[in-house]
Formats: structure tokens, sequence, C-alpha cells
């Protein structure tokens, strides 16, 4: 399978060096495309205030450009949006399922727990990050985090209707229902890991870390003991050196990869 990555949502945080990405993945099969994650789509473009609230804009302060967005950039390689039959992801956080009313057509798969957390939210701050307009019109296809282990991660599955070298790969903690999506690609596999991590140094021999994305992860995180287990199980896969780990937001590690 080939795959594209792609950067749907530039954003300059105060105090982040080079800001953050969307890093999102666009997957060629053989029964047509398949999206991980969306990043900002066309309506946040249009209209910000739709889905990203106030203290979001200050604090991510999002691009927000027209050609970044998942549509545009799968325009651009000569497809249409209803060549993306699927869309997986890691998470339903606004700058990362943003883009989902921008491909009607497509059939989303999340952890049925994630759907869960979005459509009964338990505090405020649930209610900012999963605004349920981004949700309208959208056909959602739910999993259960059962299955198989797979690299030392537990109840990992495939997705019916998918190539097998597609997996569901739970990194419960950000959120309820967070996962990471894992992909055997024509060089190897890949894990784009959401946002169990934000910075490149979290993974690494010795760990490193920006002081504001840190505390950016501490203040969104939902599930802390199971997000830190889930980051020492990522530094040991990564070290390993068998599968290409990448988070969402880091801007270098879309770079070596793109």
């Amino acid at each position: 399978m080939k795959v594209h990555h792609l950067n749907c949502g530039s954003m300059r945080p105060p105090l982040v060096p080079g800001g953050i990405v969307a890093h999102c993945l666009l997957i060629e099969t053989d029964d047509g495309l398949v999206l991980v994650d969306t990043g900002f789509g066309t309506h946040e473009v249009n209209d910000p205030s739709q889905t990203i609230d106030p203290l979001s804009r200050k604090l991510l302060r999002p691009l927000l450009d027209i050609n970044e967005t998942a549509l545009r950039q799968v325009e651009k390689r000569g497809f249409s949006a209803g060549d993306v039959r699927h869309i997986l992801l890691t998470h339903l956080d606004m700058d990362h399922a943003g883009g989902l009313r921008d491909f009607p057509g497509a059939t989303v798969h999340v952890l049925d727990t994630e759907l869960e957390a979005a459509a009964n939210p338990r505090t405020t701050k649930d209610k900012m990050r999963f605004p349920a307009v981004q949700r309208e019109g959208v056909t959602f296809r739910t999993h259960h985090a059962t299955g198989e282990d797979w690299f030392g991660f537990e109840a990992v599955r495939d997705i019916p209707g998918l190539p097998e070298d597609i997996l569901i790969v739970p990194l419960i903690g950000h959120t309820r229902g967070h996962s990471g999506i894992a992909v055997r690609s024509d060089d190897g596999w890949l894990l784009h890991a959401g946002d169990a991590y934000f910075y490149r140094g979290e993974v690494e021999t010795p760990p490193s870390s920006i002081f504001a994305l840190k505390l950016t992860v501490k203040q969104t995180e939902t599930i802390r003991t199971q997000r830190l287990a889930n980051v020492e199980r990522l530094k040991e896969l990564k070290a390993s050196g068998e599968v290409e780990v990448f988070c969402a937001h880091d801007p270098v590690e879309l770079a070596r990869l793109g």
C-alpha cells in the first residue's frame, strides 16, 4: 500500500519553536482511499467559531489554510472526496476530526468508547473538545477494544472491509477511546500514535520535552496512568526499530517521513 504523509493543520502555539502540525495519512488501497485523521477541514477555514472555541484558537493559533485541508490535498493528487471510502480516527478532538464533513461518503471508524465520550460529554472540557457539529451527517462504525497482541500492545484488531495490514491499536489515556493506527506500508510497519505524545523527545532515550507541550499533554489527558504506560511501551517499540513510530503533532517526524 502506498502511504502519503500530510499536514492538515499547522498551528503556532506560544513557546513552541517551529509550531506543530496535524500529521494525517492518506492510504491508497485496491478498494479506494483511506484517511487516518483529517486535521482541520474546510468548515474550520470558513467559520472557525463553529468548532474551535476561543480559548483553543488563542492557545493553538491554527493557521487554517484551505490548501492544508485533507480535501484539497486529496484533490491535488488527482482524487475526489468520493474516492475516500474510510476514515480512521485516532480520536475525536477537533484538530483530528474537523475534516469529517468534507467526506460525506466515507465510513468513519473509531473506538466505541471514544464516540460515547463525545456524544455524552462529562465535563465542560469534553464539550469543548468534541463539538457536536463536526459529527453532523457522519456515518460512524464503532469498534470495541478487543483483539490480538501486536508488538507488546494488547487488544489490537483489524477492521472488517479493510486490508489486514491496517490495524486499530488502543492507546487509551489522552481520551477515553484514543487509538493508534498501524499500517504495513511498502517500507514496513508504521504506527500513527495520535496524541499519545506530542513531542518526539518523549519517546527517545534519554527523554526530553518542550515545557509548553508537556503542559498541554497534561492538561488534555483523560486517564494519566494509562497514557504514561503507553508512552513507555511506545518508547520501547521505537527503540526496537521494528516499527516507525510517530505522533500527530511533531513537525520533525512529519518532515522525516513525508
